[in-house]
């Protein structure tokens, strides 16, 4: 086994000549607190990034936080912890909490994106690194259009796809646009960016259930600091580190990151 930093006292590369389930026990069992990904070296930057939004590209669940405005927080979060757990079905989840929402004024989506969403740790140097490389960064999210396509724009991706919350008389309709952008999209997002690829130039990152499909489909599927059945499932773990371990995982080293402006 030889090895390397890539930033030294932050990142290093390990190499292994067994196979990759034995190796990432292995040190999964000797060392705590570092995140460790294990993959071929070959291919190992990538070309096409696929990113969840909430509580991956930003700290909040966006519709969690709506909810607060109508005084129903408790009662929608705990819908959207079991869903993301995998306890309960996307797009039913989705419905039943949207519907709660009818009648909240429209203008405290605004509000709601000012006051509460926070762009996540790394998201715009990992984004930007990535696509200064020649790579191309599309977000896809099981939330809506009204806070993806402004996070994706202040994170420079290069595409938005999310659900459509409806409006009527300035009012939240407690409906969403069919067909509901959820697991299906996600990997079939995946599939249509990557055409032109191979599956090893893809980096899918996600924490809920509904990102599980498009992680297991990526070349490197990633859970961030995800709920228990995604991290059980992915290929790599990020638990400690943010977004920019993802960087690290394709062997960029920080005097190559394009830093948030």
């Amino acid at each position: 086994m030889a090895d390397g930093w890539l930033d030294e006292g932050d990142a290093a590369d390990l190499h292994f000549g067994m196979a990759p389930d034995a190796a990432r026990g292995a040190l999964e069992g000797a060392l705590d607190c570092v995140d460790i990904v294990v993959q071929a070296m070959e291919g190992r930057e990538k070309r096409l990034l696929i990113a969840d939004m909430d509580s991956t590209m930003i700290t909040v669940e966006c519709i969690d936080e709506l909810a607060d405005y109508a005084g129903l927080k408790p009662q929608i979060a705990a819908i959207t912890e079991a869903a993301m757990r995998g306890e309960l079905d996307f797009e039913g989840a989705l419905d039943a909490r949207v519907a709660l929402l009818k009648g909240l004024d429209a203008s405290v989506i605004d509000r709601c994106l000012a006051e509460r969403v926070t762009i996540m740790a790394g998201a715009k140097t990992l984004v930007r690194t990535m696509t200064a490389r020649g790579g191309r960064a599309v977000l896809v999210s099981g939330g809506f259009t009204r806070f993806a396509e402004p996070v994706a724009a202040e994170i420079g991706f290069d595409r938005a796809i999310a659900n459509v919350l409806e409006i009527e008389g300035g009012m939240l309709a407690g409906t969403v646009t069919r067909p509901i952008v959820g697991a299906a999209t996600k990997l079939e997002t995946l599939e249509s960016e990557a055409a032109t690829l191979l599956r090893l130039a893809v980096i899918a990152v996600g924490d809920g259930a509904n990102d599980l499909p498009m992680i297991r489909a990526a070349g490197l599927g990633v859970a961030y600091h995800a709920k228990p059945i995604v991290a059980a499932e992915a290929a790599a773990r990020i638990d400690h580190n943010d977004l920019t371990a993802l960087l690290w995982a394709q062997g960029i080293a920080r005097k190559d990151w394009i830093s948030a402006a």
